[in-house]
């Protein structure tokens, strides 16, 4: 799938991780989404019934990162992609990115980053 919808770093302030320090004083975590979905018929309709908006992406993102607490960032993302993939049926992929520029580790790093794709399942 060529076309994409891309949101880049959304930050959120959140509690995930391993760390008592972590549940208890959180930190800055930002998210990326790269959504995979055929936008040709948006882009000659000018329809917005013909893709998916961006706003509702990074709403969903924003709900579960700050809606709970998550011991791994990988099952924050997850949890992201199984609920974009779940709202919208346009969606053929999800890349789902979490940076964690804060991450407690004994070096001086710019932070830790993972990501995900999950793909819809075809029949």
């Amino acid at each position: 799938m060529a076309d994409r919808i891309l949101v880049h770093r959304i930050a959120v302030y959140a509690y995930h991780g391993l760390l008592e320090e972590e549940a208890r004083l959180g930190q800055r975590f930002y998210i990326s989404l790269d959504a995979g979905l055929e936008l040709g018929a948006a882009g000659r309709s000018d329809a917005v019934d013909q893709t998916v908006s961006y706003a509702d992406l990074t709403e969903i993102a924003v709900g579960i990162a700050t809606g709970r607490r998550f011991a791994l960032i990988e099952a924050l993302a997850e949890a992201i992609a199984e609920a974009c993939l779940g709202r919208f049926s346009r969606l053929q992929s999800i890349t789902v990115r979490v940076d964690k520029p804060s991450a407690p580790v004994p070096a001086v790093i710019d932070g830790v980053s993972i990501e995900i794709t999950r793909a819809r399942a075809v029949p």
